[in-house]
C-alpha cells in the first residue's frame, strides 16, 4: 500500500506519521524544500500542484491525501487526481463551508446548534476570528471597547472577513466523524489545551466528561455532518460553557494532533477509515471504543536556558522531524532535535495507564530534558495564566545518555 500525502506541515505531519503506523509507503509532495514532514517521508517530491504535474511515481499509489488548507491548490489537485483516476480523500462541498467560519457559523444558526454569541449581541470580552484561516490563526482577544474601536477602524479593516464573538471560559474539546453516502461515525472525544496566543499546545484523552455531555457531542457532530453529506473526515471542536456545549468551529480535513492521540488511546487509525471510503467506497466499520491508555501529545521548543510549552506552530516551522522512540522517558517524540544544536522543537508523545499516571509520566519526561540540557526554567504559559511554571517531580533525576536513541 503506497500513499501520496500533499503538503508538508501540521496535517502531512499527521498524515505522513499515521500512514506509516498503517504499515503504509508515503511519498510527500510540497511546494517548499524544506518542511517538518519531509523527514518523515519514505520520498520526497517538491513541487507545486497549482503549476506542476504529478510526478510519475503518483500514477502508483493508491490514495492520495490532501494535508494543505489552498483551495486553489486543492482543486487543481482535484483535477489532476481526477485526470490520473486516483482516489482523493477530499470533500469539496463540505470543505467550501468549513474554511469558512462565517459559512459554518450560518448553518450552526440555520441546525439551532449552540455557539458563541455574536457581536453585538454580546458584552466584552471578544473573541475576534479572521474568517477564512484555520486554527489559532489571527486570533485575537479585545478586553476594552477602546481597543475594539481601534481594531475595526483600522484602514485595512473589513467585516465581512472577520467574525466576532463573545469570549467564553471552559474547556475545549474536538470530535471527528465520518460520513459516506448517508452514513456517520464518531470517535473517541479529546481535550484541547491552549497557549497564550491559542494555539493548541496539548492534547488529552480520555476526557473526563459526562456520558450526557459526550453524548450531546457526538449528536451535533452527526447532526453537522448529515447536512454537509459528508464524505470523508471532519472534526468538530466545542467548549463547555456554563455546561452547554457550544461549536467554535469545523475542518472537512484530515485535522493534526487528535488523530495520533486517538490511535494512541484507542489503537484507531483514522487513515484507515480515510482508505475504506475513498478507495473501497464503504462506510467503514467502527469497533468498539475501548480506551487502552492515557495519552498526553504535547509540542515543546527548548532554547538556551529554557523549556517552553507552545502551541503546534512551532512544529509546522521546524525542520525535517525524526520519530525518536524512548525520548527522554516518552512514548515517542517527533523532534528535530540534533545532538549539540540548543534550540529544538519537539511532539511528545506519553501514555500510561491512569490519568495521574500519564501526567506523572509527562512532568517526569520534562524533568529529564531539563536536567539533562541544564536548563533554569521552564514555562507552560496558557490564557488563563501567562506565566504558568511548570512544576517537577522532587526526586532529583541522574544524568542518562540513552534517552536518546
Amino acid at each position: 500500500m503506497r500513499v501520496a500525502v500533499v503538503g508538508g506541515k501540521l496535517q502531512g505531519i499527521e498524515a505522513t506519521y499515521l500512514a506509516h503506523k498503517a504499515g503504509w509507503e508515503v511519498i510527500l509532495l510540497d511546494k517548499n524544500s524544506i518542511v517538518p514532514a519531509a523527514g518523515l517521508s519514505d520520498a520526497f517530491y517538491q513541487l507545486d500542484v497549482t503549476t506542476e504535474d504529478l510526478p510519475g511515481i503518483i500514477k502508483t499509489v493508491n490514495l492520495i491525501i490532501p494535508a494543505l488548507e489552498d483551495v486553489v491548490a486543492l482543486n487543481c489537485l482535484k483535477e489532476k487526481a481526477a485526470k490520473e483516476d486516483i482516489p482523493l480523500a477530499y470533500d469539496a462541498r463540505a470543505y467550501a463551508v468549513s474554511s469558512s467560519k462565517k459559512k459554518s457559523n450560518l448553518l450552526f444558526s440555520e441546525l439551532d446548534i449552540p455557539m458563541p454569541k455574536p457581536w453585538p449581541k454580546c458584552n466584552l470580552p471578544l473573541i475576534i476570528k479572521p474568517s477564512d484561516l484555520s486554527g489559532s490563526k489571527g486570533i485575537r482577544k479585545i478586553n476594552k471597547m477602546e481597543d475594539f474601536i481601534t481594531f475595526v477602524t483600522e484602514a485595512n479593516f473589513r467585516i465581512n472577513r472577520w467574525v466576532i464573538q463573545e469570549f467564553l471560559e471552559g474547556p475545549s474539546y474536538s470530535l471527528e466523524v465520518f460520513g459516506f453516502k448517508g452514513n456517520f461515525a464518531v470517535l473517541q472525544v479529546t481535550e484541547i489545551e491552549v497557549d497564550t496566543h491559542y494555539d493548541c499546545k496539548r492534547v488529552r484523552a480520555p476526557v473526563k466528561l459526562s456520558q450526557k455531555m459526550n453524548k450531546e457531542f457526538k449528536e451535533i457532530a452527526i447532526t453537522i455532518a448529515e447536512a454537509l453529506n459528508l464524505k470523508g473526515i471532519m472534526d468538530i471542536e466545542v467548549i463547555l460553557h456554563n455546561d452547554t456545549l457550544k461549536v467554535l468551529e469545523i475542518d472537512a480535513r484530515l485535522p493534526s494532533q487528535t488523530p495520533t492521540v486517538v490511535y494512541k488511546s484507542t489503537g484507531i487509525n483514522m487513515l484507515e477509515f480515510l482508505y475504506d471510503i475513498f478507495v473501497r467506497g464503504a462506510i467503514p466499520t467502527i469497533p468498539d471504543i475501548i480506551y487502552k491508555k492515557e495519552v498526553i501529545y504535547e509540542h515543546i521548543k527548548v532554547s538556551p536556558g529554557i523549556l517552553e510549552v507552545l502551541g503546534e506552530h512551532i512544529m509546522a516551522n521546524a525542520g525535517p522531524l525524526k520519530v525518536y522512540e524512548h525520548f527522554f522517558g516518552a512514548d515517542e517524540a517527533l523532534t528535530d532535535f540534533v545532538p549539540g544544536c540548543p534550540e529544538w522543537v519537539a511532539t511528545l508523545i506519553i501514555t500510561a495507564d491512569t490519568h495521574k499516571g500519564v501526567w506523572d509520566r509527562r512532568c517526569k519526561v520534562i524533568e529529564n530534558i531539563k536536567d539533562h540540557f541544564g536548563l533554569s526554567s521552564c514555562v507552560d504559559a496558557s490564557v488563563s495564566n501567562n506565566e504558568a511554571v511548570l512544576e517537577f517531580t522532587s526526586k532529583k533525576v541522574e544524568r542518562d545518555d540513552t534517552f536518546i536513541q
